[in-house]
């Protein structure tokens, strides 16, 4: 792990543990379970809803965005401000709000469950009733 993802467990002390994982040449950052912001390089992003949106728009800080088929998609992380890494209270105040979207984003898959099956994009011959 980068020096920069170890350093966010001080970071964010007074929110409470944090879990650093791996994941598209990035990090996840968890909180109790759910996801609540993501590293790519050594920039942070904080999860957002419709809620939470507006105290990231005062300060002008940009989604995370990414490269899908040459198009750029916005996702609902948004950098997190200088102040996270300043002021421990802050972060706990930012951290809460990544966290409460995170909570209202919906449930967790419980680890080890199965996914849904997708629906099949070719259409299945129907089955044969059995001999009467």
């Amino acid at each position: 792990m980068s020096a920069f993802v170890d350093s966010l467990h001080e970071v964010f002390e007074r929110l409470g543990r944090i879990e650093a994982r791996r994941m598209f040449g990035g990090h996840g950052i968890y909180h109790e379970g759910r996801m609540i912001g993501l590293v790519a390089g050594d920039t942070l992003y904080l999860k957002t809803d419709a809620e939470s949106a507006a105290h990231f728009d005062r300060l002008n800080l940009p989604a995370f965005e990414y490269l899908r088929g040459g198009k750029a998609m916005q996702t609902s992380y948004r950098e997190a401000p200088a102040e996270v890494f300043e002021d421990r209270e802050e972060a706990a105040v930012w951290g809460r709000r990544a966290w409460e979207a995170a909570m209202r984003s919906g449930h967790p898959r419980k680890a080890g469950a199965a996914r849904k099956p997708r629906a099949s994009k070719t259409a299945k011959a129907p089955r044969k009733a059995p001999p009467r």
